[in-house]
């Protein structure tokens, strides 16, 4: 996934662990309903990191030179070895990889079919605006998780290389032509808007993952928590939009 920065308070640097955030997964996992959790989230997280590598894969038809096409195929390579390491670890810690990505399927598939890009520049901001919003909700809930699922999490949310990538090619195309910044904006607010939605209706449709959010599982969050969550993610999101030369 695309973490063009670590805007998210969530970072894993400088932080003390305490409770199930301090324990290891053959100690956490002891809890089913822990368990459930952390099987439901490599499940969503395995089945986005599947869908961005088929989406960076046809993206790379839309690229206007064979050296964007290149970078998008090498982007998308990375993101199938992502895709490998969460598979792996589901199969480790004795899930099945299928039936743990499963029930993400429809509401991950229907927030890409609701933002199909019409062109080159607008797939570009999808995965820098799109993908990053994800990953910062990934990254919030990491926080809370075993060192070992934290770990791996944070890993498959390393930057593929398209955050720089897209700032380059946005801006380079915004100098050449200001009028597309009023274009791009438009579709990268409609794409905040549909990616806060899905994140929550991923979130409501689960059980276990709703009870880590909002209390109940690990060291969850509490619904003012939950609040302050998104309020950051909503703020790294206005920071992307600057760099990307963009009103927010």
């Amino acid at each position: 996934m695309t973490t063009p920065d670590n805007t998210s308070d969530a970072s894993d640097t400088a932080v003390e662990h305490t409770g199930v955030a301090a324990q290891d997964w053959a100690t956490a996992s002891a809890d089913p309903q822990y368990r459930a959790a952390v099987v439901d989230l490599l499940g969503a997280l395995a089945y986005g990191e599947l869908a961005a590598f088929e989406r960076l894969a046809e993206d790379a038809k839309l690229a206007p030179t064979l050296a964007d096409k290149a970078e998008l195929a090498k982007m998308a390579s990375a993101e199938f070895h992502h895709y490998e390491k969460l598979r792996d670890r589901l199969t480790e810690i004795g899930a099945e990889p299928t039936q743990a990505m499963e029930p993400f399927v429809a509401a991950l598939d229907g927030f890409h079919k609701q933002t199909a890009p019409s062109d080159w520049l607008e797939g570009l901001v999808k995965a820098y605006v799109g993908d990053s919003i994800a990953s910062d909700f990934y990254r919030e809930v990491a926080a809370r998780l075993d060192s070992d699922s934290r770990s791996l999490v944070l890993a498959v949310l390393d930057d593929t290389g398209h955050a720089s990538f897209a700032v380059e090619k946005v801006r380079a195309a915004i100098d050449a032509d200001p009028r597309v910044g009023g274009r791009l904006a438009l579709w990268a607010r409609r794409l905040m808007g549909e990616a806060l939605s899905q994140s929550q209706r991923v979130v409501a449709d689960r059980d276990a993952l709703s009870t880590m959010l909002v209390g109940g599982v690990a060291d969850g969050f509490d619904l003012a928590e939950v609040g302050k969550m998104f309020s950051r993610i909503t703020e790294a999101h206005t920071k992307r939009m600057a760099a990307l030369g963009l009103a927010a």
